[in-house]
């Protein structure tokens, strides 16, 4: 799908104003959660490891690995072992 959108001309001014704009839509839309962190680097083109590389290179820290992140990684690894993939 292709949008058309109107910029102001001073932002029209820039080097890259369309790209600006597409950065801009895909850092609010994963801040808000409108996008998943795979749908806002697949907007901009970008690999998981390179997004969270332009999300860091914009001091953008709004995920924190917290106690429930570490305990779903935990049950995670906990169910690889239990098939095999994994050594105990």
């Amino acid at each position: 799908m292709q949008i058309t959108v109107q910029l102001p001309d001073d932002l029209a001014q820039h080097a890259n104003p369309g790209r600006e704009a597409l950065e801009a839509l895909a850092i609010e839309g994963y801040r808000c959660g409108t996008l998943s962190h795979f749908q806002a680097g697949q907007l901009l083109g970008l690999s998981r490891l390179a997004f969270d590389e332009f999300l860091k290179a914009r001091n953008i820290f709004d995920h924190e690995y917290d106690a429930e992140d570490f305990a779903q990684d935990m049950e995670t690894l906990r169910q690889l072992r239990a098939k095999g993939h994994l050594p105990a």
